[in-house]
Order: C-alpha cells, then sequence, then structure tokens
C-alpha cells in the first residue's frame, strides 16, 4: 500500500519517477481521432487490433485548437503500474484486493470550499456554457458515434435510501451543449437507481468524475454478488489507500462528488428522454469496447448536465476500451471476486488467478491450484462451478497446477497441451447468460438462441490428477544467481 497517492496529478508524480512509465507528448494533436491513434499504436495493446503494443502512460499537453489543454491516457494501462500506483507486487493484486474488501474505510464529506473540484465553476444556466468547448474530449476512431467520455466515474445514491450508494465507469457520449447519452450494458446498480427514481416521475441526480487516483477507478470496476446493489466502491478505494475517500456537495445538483477530481460533470437521468449514439453523425458504430469490436450505436438515457466544476487547468483523463488499461479496470476485481470466493469455498486449494488480457478482462480467467492429498481431486472443479456463478460474464475458466507460470500465456497453452483431453477434462454449461459484448452469444451468430448473451461455459481443467503427480514431473533447474549478467 501506499499512501502518497491522492489523486491524479500525485499519480503522475510517481510515474514520472520511475523510468520508462511515463512520456509527455508534445508534439501538436488533433482530438479528431489523431490522438488516440497516437497512443494506440505506441502503447494500448490489450484487445486492439494490431499493429499495437505495450508501453507508458501519456500526456499530451499540445493539443490543437486547445491552449493550455493536457489530456491523460494509460495511467492503468500496465499490470506492472498498476502494481507500483497501489503499492503491489503485480502477481499478488487479487490477494490485495480481497484484502481490502475486508476492511473498508468509507467515505467523507468536506466543505465544498476545499474542494479542488470547485476551483472553477461553470452553469449550465450560463448562456454561453456548451460541453464542447468546456472538455478537450477525444474522438477515438473516426467511425465512433461522437467524442465519449470514457473514464467518468458515476456516483449516484439510492432514490430509496440516500445512504445506498454506486461508483461506476459508463460510457457518455456528448450530444449537444448540456446532453450527454449514457450507456448501462445489462444489469448495473446504476440502472437499478435509475428505475427507481424514474417510477417515481423523477429524475435521477449523477455526478461524473474525471481524473482521479487511479484507486477510484480501480475499486469501482467490482461487480455483484462480490459488491450487492447499494454497496459504496469507494469504501474499498478508501481501503487501497488506508484513508477515507474525500468527498463534497454538488454546486447545481443534490448529489455527491469526488472533492480532488480534475473535472466533474453535475447533471441528472431524464425520465422518459432516450436519443441515439450517433443522432449527430449517423455512423452506426458506437465505439471500440473491451472484447476489441466496436458494437452498433445504441438508443441510451440522457444525462442533462446542470453544471460543470473543475480544478484550475484540468487534465482530462480519458482510456480506449479495447486497451489493455480497460481490461486492468475489469479484470483484477474479477479476479479478486474469485480468489474471495474460492478462500471461503475450498480453502488452501487456490493459490493465485489472473485475468489475462486476451480475454479481455472478463470472459477468461486462470486459476491456479495446488492440491495437496487424494482428497483434493475434485474440489478444482467443484471450485470451477461456482467461480463461474460469482462471474457470470465469465467465459472460460482454465484450471492449471501450482508449477505452472499463470502470468505466462506460453505456460498455460503448455499446461494445456500436455495435461488437458476435451473428452475427459473439459466441462459445459450451454445455455447459460454470459456477456451481451460477446458476438459469438448473439442471435445473428447462433439463430438457435432464446436471447442475445446466452452462450456456453466452459471448464477446461489442465490440473494434473493427484495420484499421477510424479508422472507429471517437471525437471528442475540449479538456481543460479545471473544478477552480474543483467
Amino acid at each position: 500500500m501506499r499512501d502518497d497517492i491522492f489523486d491524479l496529478r500525485s499519480a503522475l508524480d510517481v510515474l514520472r519517477d520511475i523510468p520508462g512509465e511515463l512520456q509527455q507528448v508534445e508534439r501538436p494533436m488533433s482530438l479528431q481521432a489523431e490522438l488516440i491513434g497516437y497512443y494506440h499504436k505506441l502503447a494500448a495493446r490489450g484487445t486492439s487490433r494490431r499493429p499495437t503494443r505495450l508501453g507508458p502512460t501519456m500526456l499530451f499537453t499540445n493539443i490543437q485548437d486547445w491552449p493550455g489543454a493536457r489530456i491523460a491516457i494509460g495511467v492503468m494501462g500496465s499490470r506492472r503500474r498498476v502494481g507500483c500506483l497501489l503499492g503491489v507486487d503485480e502477481t499478488r493484486l487479487p490477494h490485495f484486493y480481497n484484502d481490502c474488501l475486508k476492511q473498508l474505510v468509507p467515505p467523507v464529506e468536506i466543505p465544498s470550499a476545499q474542494a479542488a473540484c470547485h476551483e472553477e465553476v461553470h452553469l449550465a444556466s450560463d448562456p454561453d456554457f456548451d460541453l464542447r468547448s468546456l472538455l478537450p474530449v477525444p474522438l477515438t476512431t473516426v467511425r465512433d458515434a461522437g467524442p465519449y467520455i470514457t473514464m467518468g466515474l458515476c456516483y449516484a445514491s439510492d432514490p430509496d435510501d440516500r445512504s445506498a450508494r454506486n461508483a461506476a465507469v459508463h460510457r457518455l457520449c456528448i450530444q449537444g451543449r448540456d446532453e450527454m447519452t449514457i450507456g448501462f450494458g445489462g444489469y448495473r446498480h446504476m440502472g437499478v437507481f435509475r428505475d427507481k427514481a424514474f417510477a417515481k416521475g423523477k429524475g435521477l441526480p449523477i455526478s461524473i468524475n474525471i481524473g482521479l487516483d487511479p484507486a477510484l477507478y480501480l475499486a469501482s470496476s467490482f461487480e455483484p454478488p462480490t459488491t450487492p446493489l447499494g454497496f459504496d466502491e469507494l469504501s474499498v478505494a478508501g481501503a487501497m489507500r488506508g484513508r477515507a475517500v474525500e468527498l463534497t456537495r454538488c454546486a447545481a445538483i443534490d448529489e455527491m462528488c469526488i472533492a480532488n477530481a480534475e473535472i466533474v460533470i453535475e447533471g441528472e437521468l431524464v425520465p422518459d428522454y432516450q436519443l441515439k449514439e450517433d443522432q449527430n453523425t449517423g455512423s452506426g458504430r458506437g465505439l471500440p469496447e473491451f472484447p476489441g469490436y466496436s458494437g452498433p450505436a445504441r438508443m441510451c438515457p440522457v444525462v442533462k448536465v446542470k453544471a460543470v466544476t473543475c480544478r484550475r487547468n484540468p487534465i482530462l483523463q480519458t482510456c480506449i476500451g479495447s486497451s489493455e488499461e480497460h481490461v486492468n479496470m475489469a479484470g483484477i476485481p474479477n479476479e479478486a471476486s474469485v480468489l474471495s470466493y474460492a478462500q471461503a469455498a475450498v480453502p488452501g486449494l487456490v493459490q493465485n488467478v489472473y485475468c489475462p488480457p486476451s480475454g479481455c478482462g472478463k470472459f477468461d480467467i486462470i486459476v491456479q491450484v495446488q492440491k495437496k492429498s487424494p482428497a483434493d481431486e475434485g474440489k478444482q472443479r467443484q471450485m470451477a462451478l461456482g467461480a463461474l456463478g460469482v462471474l457470470p460474464e465469465t467465459k472460460n475458466l482454465f484450471i492449471v497446477d501450482e508449477d505452472v507460470d499463470i502470468f505466462d500465456p506460453y505456460d498455460v497453452q503448455w499446461a494445456l497441451t500436455t495435461r488437458f483431453r476435451p473428452d475427459l477434462d473439459m466441462i459445459c454449461a450451454p445455455g447459460v447468460r454470459c456477456h451481451i459484448g460477446d458476438p459469438t452469444e448473439k442471435q445473428f451468430y447462433d439463430p438457435n438462441l432464446r436471447e442475445n448473451g446466452l452462450g456456453t461455459k466452459v471448464i477446461y481443467d489442465a490440473s494434473v490428477p493427484f495420484k499421477l503427480k510424479e508422472s507429471f514431473w517437471r525437471p528442475e533447474f540449479m538456481d543460479v544467481d545471473v544478477s552480474e549478467e543483467s
């Protein structure tokens, strides 16, 4: 755990002191897909289309037609970087997340006058107010529906119980001077809050917080059942830092916002009002998403913006949906959820868990187990069946032994090649709810599906039967000190 990071700027300072982790880009960049294209090619990796590679966080400081604007991208763009920002070995991240779930630190409120996010206040009632001229939001690709805010941490309260809150990142497309569409995608707690408010004939106040301590984004990606309805994910972020996240009252709506956010958009989800995401462009597409595809533009609810507040000279933070940054935000909480379940259901069996970037952070999960006696045989499959219920969006679960490096795709593939037979070691569960973002789980791919989003979950048990361990012994090489050679 590290306590020297409390906002985006302190996170960038930490990365600046680590060789190769932060690149300041002074080359002139257009917001019309050029800026994102530059980062994509040099640093995005993840599920993005090649050519791409894993690279540093980038801070763009020369934005065409936006004097003084700054845009940060890739802050959590590698697992190593996430570990550095949290002060944890990257291989132990799910264990750290799991520990934080057990020692929550609820957020606290501070006066508005002390909140950095209120250094500047822009009210939508001002005739000159316009989101499009206030915020330098980049276009991800030329086929996007429009400019999307991709790192907006949405924060709202349950209309039936204001002490119950939700923090989550949602896709937000700017539609006009004071309107944005918001996408929920599947069962999301913010959508439940919206439905409750709309049933009362009211809108849902919501703050959209941009440019934050990475711990807030990382904590916000937990999903049910690990974080049930009304669970405030900011309490996990507090545990990650060992101190409470500071909130403050919004300037124009009855809701809270992150006090040290670079930018806060204050608005209200409006009942009975939706817009097509691409109404201004007719592109037919949304934006790149975590599976590596760009889906169709959708009809979405609308956020009516009431105000924008910000720090002086704010930094707009963004990401690419198909980048490794998105995979890290989505995948590591899933690892912790499976680890937490396994520790309770089959204590001592599961050693570690990994959601690889190639599996989109949600679809594939690798579980490392250690069978210590004949009585452990079969527990690995019992664990896997339960884990697929804990993570309803997971498609494939791979089980490997303790001698396999789950973070090395070559080693995992070797285990699947030499320790797995489909006729003996594969378990399929067809016709269950998966993720609607997977193209193979839609009716255009399989007309026999009852509904879009249904599919088959598969367990690949590449763990060696306990009684056969000696037949699968891997040679152990001498541990030679080679530090002088590196």
